[in-house]
Parts: C-alpha cells; structure tokens; sequence
C-alpha cells in the first residue's frame, strides 16, 4: 500500500471514531460542563502520549521555532474545542455543526492567498461538500443569535489554522512528537479555562459520564484526532480538512441506531453529496502531495 493509500485509510477511520464523539458526549455532558468534558478528553488523550513520547525520546526539543509553533498550535486547538462547544449554548445544534463544517473553506482561502491560485478540484469539492453537510444538519432558523454563529466560525478558522500549523512542522517532528506536544498544551489551556470558568467534571460515580469522556479521549482523540495529524503530514490540509465533513453523516447514523433518531432521506442525500465532494478533492491529491514535497 502506498504512503497516500495509506494516509486516506487513515483519514477515512478517524472520521468513525470523531464522527461518534458526539454520542460519546451526549452521555459526558449530562452531569459536567463542556469544557470541563473538553478539558479531561485532552487530558486522558496527552498523558499515554506524552509517556510514550518521553520513553522514545520525542520530547527532546530539536528546533526552537518549530517548539514555538507547537505552542500555537495547541492553543488553536484549545480555541476550537472552546469555541465550538460554546456556541451550542447561542446556536442550534445543526448550524453551529455546519459553520463549524466550513474548515475546509478556511484552508483553500490560506492555500489561493499562497498560491495566489485557485485549485478547480478543490473549489468544486469544497462547494459540493458544504452543500451535502447543508442538506443533513438542515435550514437555519431563528434560535440562532450572532454569538452563537461566531463562536462556531471561530471554532472552524481555528481548527484550520490548527491543520496548517501542523502540516508546516520540520520534518523531524514526527506524528507521535507533535500530538503529545499540542495535545498537552490544548489539555493545559482548556484546564485553566474550566477553572476560571468554574466549570465541573462529573461526579466519580457516574459512569455512564466518565464512560463517555473516556471513549472521547481514546477513540475519538487519541485515535482519530492523531491520525488526522498524521495524515495531514502526507495529504494536503484542505482535503484533510473536506473528510471532515463526514462528520455530521457518521454522527446521525450512530443516533439513529443508538438512540432511534430518525434517520430521514434528507441525510442519506446529503451523504451521497458529500462522498460525491470527497470524491472530486481526492483528484488532486497526488498534484497537490508532490508539489508539497518539491518546495
């Protein structure tokens, strides 16, 4: 299998773990505060990595900048996992997942002021995808306040800015170095928040609580968050960042058959629109890997 192959396999399983974070976090968040939930999934997911990291030697610093940009990027990431969870509290659950499904609007707009081109493949998928997530979180209504619409931006600009943070790493930072580093610095600041905030974890005893910020920590983070940034080292971040938009699709399937949520015909087209969108990115892939590797 080749090293692209091998980075959309990749891709493709950490969206079924994050696409089911949502479902992991309807049971976290019923006795604590998002971002104490935030808070504690960053944690459990950076200590195994800053252990492993630290045995492997991974944890010796190499480069000053390239430390410097690791700070920065968990501090993005920190921002999107606060800044989106907020908004669910001024926004309805389907606008802020589809403003937040803008990311890879966020990426192509970095890549053309870069280039100062633009990518048709790109464009068109990232139009297309955006159409299929519009399809499956439906209509915009009136619940939804100008706070609540610019937190879930914020929460989409950031997580972009995260991806092409990362993606511009030295090369002799692996995977397993830069995720131990930005997942730690992320559990940090989001801990400081939730104690400023006075935000809550649930009590010891509810295990239906902990089970879910546990599933969101291993499965979710750990896995599906540090394959994106391995893949994201091979494939460009603007693809990357289009496969994201499975998420809302993998969460309603999940719903549908862990809790009996309906699952309607508006979601099934939008999942096919946005395979569709995936479908048309992946044309530029290889175009787009070899160009990153000639500069």
């Amino acid at each position: 299998m080749s090293r692209t192959n091998r980075a959309l396999l990749l891709v493709a399983l950490a969206q079924l773990a994050i696409g089911a974070a949502a479902v992991f976090a309807r049971f976290a968040l019923v006795s604590s505060g998002p971002l104490a939930v935030s808070a504690a999934r960053l944690t459990l997911a950076a200590v195994p990595l800053l252990v492993v990291a630290g045995l492997r030697g991974r944890l010796r610093a190499i480069d000053g900048p390239t430390e410097r940009r690791l700070v920065l990027a968990g501090i993005l990431l920190a921002l999107h996992f606060a800044a989106w969870i907020a908004s669910l509290d001024f926004a309805s659950v389907a606008i802020s997942t589809l403003l937040v499904c803008t990311t890879p609007v966020w990426t192509e707009i970095s890549t053309v002021l870069r280039r100062r081109r633009v990518d048709p493949y790109a464009a068109a998928s990232v139009l297309g995808a955006l159409a299929g997530v519009a399809i499956v979180v439906g209509a915009p209504d009136r619940a939804n306040t100008p706070l609540g619409i610019a937190l879930a931006l914020a929460g989409a600009v950031t997580i972009a800015a995260y991806l092409l943070v990362v993606r511009g790493t030295d090369s002799r930072y692996d995977t397993l170095a830069v995720t131990s580093r930005t997942y730690a610095y992320a559990a940090a600041a989001l801990i400081a928040a939730s104690v400023l905030a006075h935000d809550h974890l649930p009590p010891a005893g509810d295990l239906r609580a902990w089970g879910g910020i546990v599933a969101m920590a291993l499965l979710s983070q750990l896995f599906g968050h540090t394959a994106l940034n391995a893949a994201v080292r091979v494939l460009s971040a603007t693809f990357v960042s289009t496969m994201t938009l499975l998420e809302p699709v993998i969460a309603a399937v999940l719903a549908a058959w862990l809790f009996s949520e309906r699952l309607g015909p508006a979601t099934a087209l939008g999942a096919v629109v946005i395979f569709a969108a995936i479908g048309v990115a992946s044309r530029g892939i290889d175009s787009d890997t070899s160009s990153a590797r000639e500069t």
